[in-house]
């Protein structure tokens, strides 16, 4: 896409603090990290987000995911791990070029990715799974 600023950078038109890069996908450092060591997976195909993902890069996109975590646990000794995607400006995209972030967590950093668990009624559950299971 002409005007994705992860697409440029995906592609090398942009430089990048790059951790990792192969055919499909740069890994890098965030510019805005949330920790120390967050990166992002950034496939070289437009994608806006993950309903536009074609299935074999999602799950290229997890594999590479699993890879990342165990080396950037690694070498950064950090205590815990995210690993956070966003779809629509809803759910906090920002960017709208898929993307996954590695998130290191260290005890007591201020990284706030929690939330207070509500209740699944018996009507809520019956209602979803009426329209989502098959």
């Amino acid at each position: 896409m002409e005007n994705c600023i992860f697409c440029k950078i995906a592609n090398g038109e942009i430089p990048s603090a790059t951790l990792y890069e192969d055919g499909d996908f740069r890994v890098i450092l965030d510019l805005g990290p949330a920790s120390k060591g967050h990166a992002l997976i950034l496939p070289k195909a437009h994608a806006a987000n993950i309903y536009e993902l074609p299935d074999e890069l999602a799950g290229k996109a997890m594999v590479l995911a699993k890879k990342m975590a165990g080396k950037i646990t690694e070498a950064l000794k950090c205590d815990g791990f995210n690993i956070v995607q966003n779809n629509g400006q809803t759910a906090g995209q920002t960017v709208f070029h898929f993307h996954m972030h590695l998130i290191p967590r260290y005890e007591g950093d201020s990284v706030g990715l929690t939330w207070t668990p509500g209740e699944l009624t018996d009507e809520v559950r019956e209602e979803i799974l009426s329209k989502v299971s098959q």
